[in-house]
């Protein structure tokens, strides 16, 4: 919006400028909002009480009982209101970027909702169920990989398009994509980072720590992949309009420094499917935008690890179940990996402070492989 006033700062030399307000935007939209938000929940009594099939894992969170929930609400306003101010709406990416934070977002928000219904004899304590959940999350995908390979004919640069090319992190060389593995790819991608994070938002500051880390990586990428210079520099790839995700990546930063003010131990609200849902769908979208999949599964190593804790456990689980309906064996205590460490007797203070240093040194990974391109 503000680019049809301020033509001027919206090339890529007003790029930093656009980057700082717009962190401090939405920063500042969850830090104004909040306790008003939080008053509101508390007044309406949307809270949920956490409920694991492990009854010591019950004893230990009993305390959360009723603290509200559905926060992630908070976190799409200020990150929509910023990108709609700070970014060039003409970008077709940042466009594909607010229709994924408004579906996912609504994806989120229906299913915290059903959930909250539980309490009052309505609705299911899982909310929707994992297929409902995913086939929607797969349409989007699909649709938004169908347009972005489309539009990323306006990369095309000599002999290989970098938007329709698959990159390795410690290789400057790329792979030729079709569109059809060109949209499994970023279905995977998508799907896969949005389950993750939703999987990681299970104590106090854990999934917003950890996403201000990843998104961190991944505003420094796109400006580096977005900049003729810096994309020559690296041996990346130049993608036409990615340079538009940093400002994207900066209004997610400052939503969840933000959130993270009122979701530190201990919290005073949660953010719910309404936001890791949208959280970790963004930061697939940006991942694909700026051909960089598997960087994202370095940086992300702390989502990975906690999805692949659940579907190690899950398979397991049902690998080992004897006939008759007895129990089967399990790998961890508990699944996602941070109930593991919480009923080993850590703390979950020290379990979250120590999932952060590991999401450092995921991201410092990351970034090394641009150097050894």
């Amino acid at each position: 919006m503000i680019h049809w006033f301020f033509k001027s700062y919206f090339d890529v030399a007003g790029l930093g400028l656009r980057i700082v307000a717009s962190a401090a935007c939405s920063f500042f939209i969850v830090m104004v909002l909040g306790p008003r938000l939080i008053r509101l929940l508390v007044k309406r009594k949307i809270g949920d009480t956490p409920e694991f099939d492990h009854a010591d894992l019950n004893e230990l969170t009993r305390h959360k009982s009723m603290t509200p929930t559905m926060g992630g609400a908070l976190i799409v306003v200020a990150i929509f209101t910023s990108v709609i101010l700070f970014a060039n709406l003409g970008n077709f990416y940042i466009r594909m970027a607010l229709l994924a934070l408004i579906w996912l977002g609504g994806l989120g928000a229906i299913d915290d909702w059903i959930k909250l219904r539980y309490s009052t004899g309505k609705g299911s304590r899982d909310g929707l169920r994992s297929w409902e959940k995913i086939i929607f999350q797969v349409a989007l995908g699909v649709l938004l990989a169908a347009f972005m390979y489309k539009y990323g004919r306006e990369s095309h640069v000599g002999a290989i398009n970098p938007a329709h090319s698959f990159y390795f992190p410690f290789r400057a060389s790329a792979v030729a994509l079709p569109l059809v593995a060109y949209v499994i790819i970023t279905v995977l991608t998508m799907v896969g980072s949005s389950n993750a994070v939703n999987l990681t938002d299970g104590m106090d500051g854990l999934a917003a720590g950890c996403l201000i880390i990843v998104t961190g990586v991944f505003l420094i990428v796109s400006w580096l992949v977005g900049v003729t210079e810096w994309a020559s520099f690296f041996s990346m790839p130049l993608v036409a309009g990615s340079a538009e995700m940093t400002v994207l990546c900066s209004a997610m930063l400052g939503a969840c420094l933000g959130f993270l003010w009122f979701n530190a131990h201990p919290a005073q609200v949660f953010m719910g499917d309404t936001g890791s849902l949208p959280l970790g769908g963004l930061l697939g979208f940006i991942a694909v935008v700026t051909r960089q999949e598997l960087m994202l599964l370095i940086a992300g190593g702390v989502f990975v690890m906690e999805a692949i804790s659940v579907i190690l456990q899950v398979g397991y689980y049902k690998m080992t179940r004897p006939p008759g309906g007895l129990e089967g064996k399990r790998l961890f205590r508990c699944a996602p990996l941070h109930h593991h460490f919480h009923l080993g007797g850590c703390p979950e203070t020290k379990v979250v402070a120590r999932f952060w240093i590991l999401g450092l040194i995921f991201a410092a990974l990351a970034l090394a492989t641009l150097k050894l391109r």
